[in-house]
């Protein structure tokens, strides 16, 4: 009987969702443009990611990269470079440091900062005529868009 109860206690703990800490743009640690540590604690989900990427209004990142993965997707750019076999040429805390904020790992890039909510060069004031305030401006995409692209791209080996 206390076996059975310890068993059942141990499945209901189990089968509690996992509630991880969302790492705050502002908060996020970069080394040498890599990011280490997840952004949500929660795994990406890689076909979430296809969709972010492939979406014109949510990542829309095919819009300046090649994706052979994504060839159904029409439209795609060549402004970047190809992502077909980018999990051969950076590791998953580089990848998702060039998807969070690309400017920390190239300092020149044209690649939108996805993570990102302040330090812009044109916070837009002299741009608008509703400029946000600091508080309200959110990153292009969420902690757990960014993990869902990372884990998208972390497929794309050469064959």
């Amino acid at each position: 009987m206390k076996r059975a109860f310890t068993a059942a206690c141990a499945a209901t703990i189990l089968a509690l969702p996992v509630t991880a800490e969302t790492i705050a743009p502002g908060d996020v640690t970069y080394e040498d443009g890599a990011v280490s540590t997840s952004l949500t604690g929660v795994p990406g989900n890689p076909e979430e990611g296809a969709i972010v990427m492939g979406t014109k209004s949510i990542g829309n990142c095919v819009s300046c990269h090649e994706i052979g993965a994504l060839a159904d997707v029409p439209w795609q750019g060549n402004i970047g470079p190809a992502l077909d076999g980018v999990a051969d040429r950076w590791s998953e805390a580089e990848i998702r440091g060039i998807v969070a904020n690309a400017k920390m790992t190239y300092d020149g890039s044209m690649m939108p900062s996805f993570y990102k909510v302040s330090d812009f060069i044109r916070p837009g004031i002299g741009f608008t005529t509703k400029p946000l305030a600091p508080e309200d401006v959110e990153p292009l995409l969420t902690a757990q868009q960014i993990e869902d692209v990372v884990a998208f791209l972390v497929t794309l080996k050469e064959e």
